[in-house]
């Protein structure tokens, strides 16, 4: 993704920030970043990393509102005891964590120790950790920068974060990542936001859309509304329309797999890229043997649900070298970007190392233009 800073470049180069999954000990992953300069030939020159890591500063301030805290507990689980009506009285319209805390150590001690009143009790703890803010110190590199998992919800791992440059009616920019948070049973998708990269707040994503992996949010509002790619059911593509950044309750399907190399499943690779010609989408594909590809479709501008190309063919495959690794024959991305006439696609090959590949976006377009004719 484009960097905030684009001081000390010159014409044809823009600096770049890559994310990354980092996995550690017990294979609980991580996001970590990386800075380089891409020149006018797509030559990407990554700076050498910093020699410290530095943990955020984690801080819980965020106030919850009483009717989507409840609904979104509700989503997680129907609950009917005495400890769901005793919460309910006790939570004000908005309230802070400090407050929830209290609250839940003031009913645990009046209620029954029955196993499905204690379980109500440490979701709503589990779920309230899932709102908080990170700020790094302004004086490191963000290379050494990582978002370790902080809250319970996380504490398996943080995985797939689709980051996005986004860019709001007042012509505001923020960065904003959609991931899946993981504790070993339940996963939970989240929203990740921030202007500069050393301060970063962190939500759940509420909704009946919100149930899977998957999510990739558009660079601006359409018609007046957010606009997210999600795929509800494993399977398949879906388009969701929002009012609202982090609650998604209606997705429509999009696309379904269509060729060989993508009939078991299909995904977006990131989050839709603004052309001319249309909204152009990375997609992965899963064939045969679990083979894992890249390929691309186009969608209308105005009207993104309706598909108007798609390649029959993969755009990126594993080649003999990318077989190999920790999770063999797949290729992956998770973001891609336009620099001067080219498509930049960094990806993943076989869990083990990342590249990048670059397409000639006049040429593609063409293509994706001819497919559906």
């Amino acid at each position: 993704m484009e960097d905030p800073d684009q001081s000390e470049t010159v014409t044809g180069e823009k600096r770049v920030i890559l994310s990354f999954r980092a996995t550690g000990e017990g294979h609980i992953s991580s996001v970590v970043f990386r800075s380089g300069i891409i020149n006018n030939l797509n030559n990407i020159t990554i700076e050498p990393p910093g020699k410290m890591l530095e943990s955020p500063e984690h801080v819980k301030n965020h106030t919850y509102h009483k009717t989507s805290f409840l609904r979104k507990l509700e989503e997680m689980q129907s609950w009917n005891n005495t400890a769901y009506s005793l919460m309910i009285n006790k939570l004000t319209d908005t309230f802070t964590y400090e407050e929830l805390k209290r609250y839940v150590e003031e009913t645990r001690a009046v209620v029954p120790t029955d196993l499905q009143s204690q379980a109500l009790l440490n979701e709503i703890m589990w779920l309230a950790s899932s709102h908080y803010e990170m700020h790094f110190s302004v004086d490191t590199a963000i290379s050494e920068r990582v978002i370790f998992p902080i809250a319970d919800t996380e504490m398996k791992g943080i995985e797939d974060a689709r980051f996005v440059r986004f860019t709001g009616d007042d012509g505001e920019v923020t960065y904003y990542a959609t991931y899946t948070a993981y504790d070993g049973i339940t996963i939970l998708p989240k929203l990740l936001l921030t202007k500069d990269f050393y301060h970063f707040k962190v939500m759940p994503v509420h909704g009946e859309v919100a149930q899977n992996k998957g999510m990739a949010l558009f660079p601006r509002k359409i018609n007046g509304k957010f606009a997210m790619l999600c795929r509800i059911d494993g399977v398949n593509n879906y388009i969701s329309f929002s009012e609202n950044i982090n609650v998604w309750r209606h997705a429509s399907l999009l696309q379904t797999p269509k060729y060989p190399w993508e009939f078991v499943q299909m995904g977006n690779c990131g989050s839709p890229i603004e052309t001319p010609e249309g909204w152009l989408v990375i997609t992965h594909g899963v064939g045969p043997v679990r083979e894992y590809v890249l390929g691309v479709s186009l969608l209308d501008l105005e009207n993104p649900e309706k598909e108007i190309g798609r390649l029959s063919t993969p755009l990126l495959i594993p080649n003999d070298k990318e077989r190999e690794g920790y999770v063999p024959n797949v290729v992956y991305s998770c973001g891609s970007m336009i620099h001067e006439d080219s498509l930049i696609i960094p990806y993943a090959m076989s869990d083990y190392a990342s590249s990048y590949a670059t397409v000639n976006l006049t040429e593609l377009l063409t293509e994706l233009k001819k497919s559906n004719r």
